[in-house]
């Protein structure tokens, strides 16, 4: 079944493809914006936006029947019926797992930039040239001077809050007004810069909740609901900011239930002519057209898509002359960490309930720290007082029990460690040949794991934890071990890493395909390595960087 001709396709509407379909229609180019799942229209249909727990019929649990349906969402918190919705149901996504991988996926318009921490760091050069340094993967192609402009660029659109600090490691952006650190934070903030000589800082987050009105938003709310949708647009997504404005060019076309199943190409030509495009609804098949194609959908599936694409050229799919595709999957490991009781400040409260935390950047392997493993990790955490729960495991009753009820608990504060992972060409995926989902597709076989250098790195983790809290006079500190199972940082990156050379890299540094320039990767499949910092920022930047690339390229007949 013949589709039609536009100048662009975005395969995907997550944060990336969001940002890839505004930038390429500002520019003047006709747009397609493909979707695997259904349709969420802005405000209409975050249904349990404005519920609270006892509006649920769980209490915002989780049921037997949601277990067997997401066998692996179980697996940590995202499993609740507050927003399941907004998560794909597993059973009919599978995957194979030769080594466990924590998958958790929104097949839906918008994709996770629905759900996502919101946390909008910045790198630096001593991320963009820690491969170079020391030997781990490939060079990045880029630098933090290049990126940075770019940086700006999507800081102003998305709306990201915080505090200009001066730290070296966390470069400084284009932000709003900061939220506040609680009474406990400042003091422990305090505390941890004047035991460390000023190496160690404790800040106030830099989330992509903006705190004043913003691009037609009206800002947070402190209700600490993001997950479910805001009606407010008090966070960064693809509904409330860049959708809107893509749609406002008049020339997005925006088709959900799409999955794009194979990115055709002419191999004499040495450019991809368009995709092919599975209905998951009436299971047939269309082709469309573009001259420049965006791939955007998320990690893993970007990459399945490309390892599909072209098999006749090369038996690896699309990408795959320099055998990187499908290698060096990372994410960040996490689980770990510290918390304990703060007291002397029973005499005060927190305002709201504030969608953000504490963070404490990097500090191990910087300047003269040197450790028996490389590269860093970072802290993200809160200090909080307890509600009046802290009453109900006494089980009592009569007057004495509801006058406490009416008494916040006690002050609390925790952090848990967010990792570095290297890239490391064993840590794959592949195409298995022997299962397929209900579509007739083959699924992908994920097969990565912590290595020796994360496991040494998670010591540190836990020790700094618990030594900086105790230092800081938090009493009853205690560690917290936990599961650091890859994918469950719900930060997947790398397997079509960019490069310098395409004997080594999938793309060059303008996020370019070197089988197919006409084809861009830009969410984390690009990812050359991992840092410690959400990634999400970062792939906005490169994202916007090379729609005006391939714009301009396509101006002058390159493309």
């Amino acid at each position: 079944m013949a589709g039609q001709q536009y100048d662009a396709i975005v395969v995907g509407s997550g944060i990336s493809g969001g940002w890839a379909a505004k930038e390429l229609t500002e520019k003047g180019l006709k747009v397609l914006m493909l979707e695997r799942g259904r349709n969420i229209e802005h405000i209409k249909d975050y249904v349990n936006a404005n519920k609270e727990s006892w509006d649920f019929p769980h209490h915002g649990g989780r049921t037997q029947q949601m277990i067997q349906d997401y066998p692996v969402l179980k697996r940590d918190y995202p499993l609740n019926e507050t927003n399941l919705d907004f998560w794909c149901v597993d059973k009919d996504h599978p995957y194979v797992e030769t080594k466990r991988f924590d998958w958790f996926r929104g097949y839906h318009v918008g994709g996770r930039s629905l759900m996502w921490g919101r946390q909008s760091y910045r790198w630096s050069d001593l991320d963009f040239e820690a491969n170079a340094k020391d030997g781990y993967g490939v060079d990045w192609p880029v630098r933090y001077k290049e990126i940075a402009p770019w940086y700006d660029y999507v800081e102003k659109f998305a709306g990201i809050s915080g505090n200009r600090d001066g730290i070296d490691v966390l470069p400084d952006g284009q932000f709003l007004p900061p939220m506040d650190l609680t009474c406990v934070e400042k003091d422990v903030a305090a505390r941890l810069q004047k035991i460390y000589n000023g190496s160690r800082h404790l800040i106030i987050g830099r989330t992509a909740n903006i705190t004043v009105p913003h691009g037609g938003r009206p800002g947070c709310q402190f209700r600490n609901k993001c997950w479910l949708g805001c009606p407010f647009g008090g966070y960064f997504s693809t509904q409330s900011s860049t959708l809107p404005a893509a749609m406002a060019t008049g020339k997005l076309t925006l088709r959900p239930f799409s999955i794009v199943t194979e990115i055709k190409y002419d191999k004499d030509k040495k450019r991809a002519t368009g995709v092919m495009v599975l209905d998951a609804e009436t299971n047939k098949t269309i082709e469309y057209s573009a001259k420049i194609i965006f791939v955007n959908a998320s990690t893993l599936n970007s990459t399945w898509l490309l390892m599909n694409s072209a098999t006749d050229v090369w038996e690896g799919g699309l990408g795959s002359s320099s055998d990187a595709l499908g290698k060096n999957l990372m994410d960040h490991h996490l689980g770990i960490g510290a918390g304990g009781v703060v007291e002397g400040y029973e005499d005060q409260y927190t305002f709201g309930r504030r969608a953000n935390g504490f963070y404490i950047p990097r500090y191990r392997n910087v300047g003269d720290d040197k450790r028996d493993y490389v590269r860093g990790f970072g802290y993200q955490g809160g200090g909080t007082r307890q509600g009046w729960q802290h009453e109900v495991a006494e089980f009592s009753i009569g007057g004495q029990f509801k006058d406490a009820m009416t008494e916040p608990g006690v002050w609390t504060l925790g952090m848990g460690g967010f990792g570095e992972m290297l890239p490391d060409p064993t840590n794959k995926v592949t195409l298995d040949k022997n299962v397929k989902d209900k579509w007739g597709l083959n699924v992908l076989n994920i097969d990565c794991e912590l290595k020796d250098n994360e496991l040494k790195m998670r010591k540190d983790i836990i020790a700094d934890a618990q030594e900086m809290l105790e230092k800081a006079g938090v009493k009853n500190v205690s560690a917290r071990d936990g599961d650091g199972t890859p994918g469950r940082g719900i930060h997947e990156m790398g397997t079509a890493r960019m490069g310098r050379d395409p004997k080594t890299s999938v793309l060059n540094g303008n996020n370019q395909v070197w089988d197919a320039p006409n084809v861009f990767v830009t969410d984390g499949a690009f990812m050359t390595s991992a840092s410690c910092v959400n990634p999400s920022l970062t792939y906005m930047a490169f994202t916007a960087r090379a729609a005006e690339f391939a714009v301009n390229e396509l101006k002058k007949g390159n493309l």
